[in-house]
């Protein structure tokens, strides 16, 4: 079995003259939850951070409450950078097959400084990006990284068995936006630099890639009795054209059966570009077995077992086979933990005379952009085809627009400086952008939840065509359960402009009117708010979340539809509940819902954690006393008007749910961590401040 646990932390411990290693961060704007670390490596191995949560590690898609979609694609990539240097082939890698320790070969580039991240989200809006907030930033999510294949000087291989060195310092910028159309991927560029006194010819770079398409929330290997398995997993390689009339080549992996509807997405990966023209870049795609060396079913699909063996892989492509054995596009069809190399090369920053060699001068630099992209397969598609990669071909078109900006050629101009100009870095990662999502606030009560938002979107200048563009709003709310088949969001209203185009329906009916008919704001929490929604029958206990989109008018001579801004940008998580009034006396009788709470309620998981009562009509502080009806002291809760449920499974207080106050969840779990039994319990509601007590009962039947 696969081993699954890579000792991050160790850099720092062994080798004290480098930075702190960091694997905390990723991508969280938009689906693709990608982490990345400071030391080339990309993914975490689904290893729980110091709080016991688990990071995404390539998921798609993060968002989303639909737990057959939340897909993690991959357990580790990472960074290979190789050249020839007084004619010795070096590659410096950030991981290879089974090694998972610093000081080991393999393992090979270290930190130089902590992850930076900067967002080009304005701070006046919601999202949480906005405090990222930096006019340099090229995308709502950037990251940026340094790192290095050496120690204390270029030749310093920090004592790792058979590195040597290339002298690179590397620097990273990731991109990633939450647009609708484009969040699926994220961009990878990266810089090197040689800070060594040699030539280096010939440099090749690439991703390696150890994937494996399964869900969580179907096989959680966490679990008792639960796992996944790398070993029903196919690869491919797409050439086919785009809309531009270059070659995709996109790697990507599959899992053959889909798990039963639960892993029914792609993961890819791609060159974009470089600072080389695109027609003087190879790209290169190989794969082969975990761990095998020799491959006795496909001999040339074998792992790379020194510098020299990967070097060969990265500047060249293995011959497809074309036996039965092989699928119809000529890759072995035989399922495996197929793992893979996509990479592309030479680059450098001087060329011979017919570009065919490039060197890397000391001092110079030279970049390649690399993009991860996921994709849900096709509806209606049996087995792996281009009908089913569908998805995936509009999701890669998109990340290779926004690499590509007004350079519609693909050609790429070197820099004379060693730093890359920003103002071209800005112009080639323009995206059409629609209006922002508006400010959002949520008021909560028992059956009623309502909204308020600014109007912040309806002034924004759409970056390509320079005009203010701004059409509507739409309103959406959902409900988690179980069974969401019919979609995620359910459309609540849509408002839009009376200018003759779209629906004209005005916003009248949001409109917040002060007492003389006329339009006006309502000040909460210090903020202005413009427009109002009220969403009634809501059922008190259940997790519903909400989220107002702005669209804008599209552009018809540019041939591009209405853009609507991310519907998961400004989501906020609500409890319907019973409020609490401030100033007032405790009134009414505390009680419990549902009651009898009979087996399962529709909102528990299968979990023995997952099951939950609602305690309701609680004071703004109280302590909750259970007892069982021979007088036992089962639990105790302590209640303020600030709970988010931190304290129940059932709850993800992550996600910083909005509660109403006077209502606190209990999991059925005794102070002495034992499920309770089916029975009759009594409880007290003490009120901190009055010192008032009042009791009530319940049922359990299980």
């Amino acid at each position: 079995m696969k081993f699954l646990v890579l000792f991050l932390g160790a850099i720092s411990y062994l080798f004290g003259q480098l930075a702190d290693d960091e694997y905390d961060k990723y991508t969280s704007v938009g689906n693709l939850g990608l982490t990345i670390t400071n030391f080339g490596i990309i993914g975490n191995g689904w290893n729980r951070m110091e709080d016991g949560s688990i990071n995404p590690s390539c998921e798609y898609k993060q968002q989303t409450e639909i737990g057959r979609e939340q897909i993690e694609h991959f357990s580790y990539a990472g960074l290979w950078v190789g050249g020839i240097v007084n004619g010795e082939r070096r590659v410096s890698s950030s991981i290879v097959d089974g090694v998972f320790e610093a000081g080991n070969e393999g393992f090979e580039l270290f930190p130089k400084s902590p992850i930076t991240i900067q967002s080009s989200i304005a701070s006046t809006t919601q999202d949480s990006m906005a405090k990222y907030f930096s006019p340099e930033a090229v995308s709502h999510q950037d990251m940026i990284i340094d790192f290095k294949d050496y120690g204390e000087d270029p030749s310093d291989n920090l004592g790792i068995p058979n590195h040597n060195p290339l002298g690179l310092d590397i620097s990273l910028e990731s991109y990633a936006w939450n647009y609708s159309y484009a969040d699926a991927f994220v961009i990878l560029n990266y810089t090197f630099k040689n800070n060594s006194e040699n030539i280096i010819n010939d440099l090749y770079a690439g991703i390696w890639v150890d994937p494996s398409i399964a869900n969580f929330n179907y096989t959680d290997y966490y679990s008792p009795g639960g796992g996944f398995t790398w070993y029903d997993n196919l690869n491919g390689y797409d050439e086919s054209i785009d809309l531009a009339g270059f070659n995709r080549n996109i790697a990507y992996q599959y899992d053959t059966d889909g798990d039963d509807g639960w892993a029914e997405s792609y993961l890819g990966m791609s060159v974009l570009g470089s600072s080389i023209d695109m027609k003087h870049l190879k790209s290169q795609y190989n794969q082969w077995v975990w761990t095998n060396s020799s491959n006795s079913n496909f001999p040339a699909y074998s792992m790379p077992i020194n510098d020299n063996e990967r070097y060969e892989k990265m500047s060249s492509s293995v011959p497809r086979g074309t036996g039965p054995e092989y699928t119809a596009e000529g890759y072995p069809a035989l399922e495996s933990s197929w793992l893979f190399l996509i990479s592309a090369g030479p680059i450098g920053s001087i060329a011979n005379a017919d570009t065919t060699m490039w060197t890397l001068e000391p001092g110079d630099s030279c970049s390649i952009s690399f993009v991860v992209v996921c994709a849900m397969w096709d509806d209606g598609v049996s087995g792996d085809s281009p009908n089913r990669r569908e998805k995936l071909y509009v999701n890669y078109d998109w990340a290779q627009k926004a690499y590509d900006g007004e350079d519609k050629n693909r050609n790429n101009i070197l820099e004379e400086d060693e730093d890359l100009n920003n103002n071209q870095i800005l112009d080639r990662y323009i995206l059409p952008a629609p209006p922002p999502s508006p400010n959002l606030y949520l008021d909560v009560n028992s059956k009623k939840i309502t909204l308020y938002w600014q109007n912040n979107a309806e002034d924004f200048l759409d970056p390509i065509s320079q005009e203010v563009d701004f059409e509507g709003y739409r309103i959406y709310g959902s409900r988690k359960t179980d069974n969401q088949s019919l979609g995620e969001f359910s459309l609540l209203q849509q408002i839009d402009l009376d200018n003759e185009l779209g629906y004209n329906t005005g916003f009248s009916s949001v409109q917040i009117i002060n007492e003389f008919g006329e339009q006006d704001s309502v000040l909460i929490n210090g903020v202005f708010y413009h427009y109002k929604f009220e969403n009634f029958n809501v059922k008190d206990g259940w997790l519903n979340y909400y989220s107002i989109t702005a669209y804008d008018q599209g552009d018809p001579d540019a041939n591009l539809e209405s853009l609507e801004s991310s519907i998961f940008a400004n989501r906020l998580y609500v409890y319907p509940g019973k409020t609490i009034e401030d100033g007032k006396n405790w009134v009414g009788e505390p009680t419990v819902y549902p009651n009898p709470y009979r087996g399962q309620a529709l909102w528990d998981d299968n979990s023995s954690r997952g099951k939950m009562v609602w305690f309701r009509n609680l004071p703004q502080e109280a302590e909750i006393r259970i007892f069982s009806l021979a007088g036992d002291l089962v639990d105790i809760i302590n209640h303020n008007d600030s709970y988010n449920g931190q304290d129940i499974q059932n709850i993800d207080s992550q996600k910083n749910p909005i509660m109403s106050g006077g209502e606190h969840a209990w999991d059925m779990i005794t102070m002495y961590d034992q499920a309770t039994a089916s029975g009759l319990y009594l409880f007290t509601v003490e009120d901190k401040n009055s010192k008032e007590v009042k009791e009530g009962k319940f049922l359990i039947i299980k």
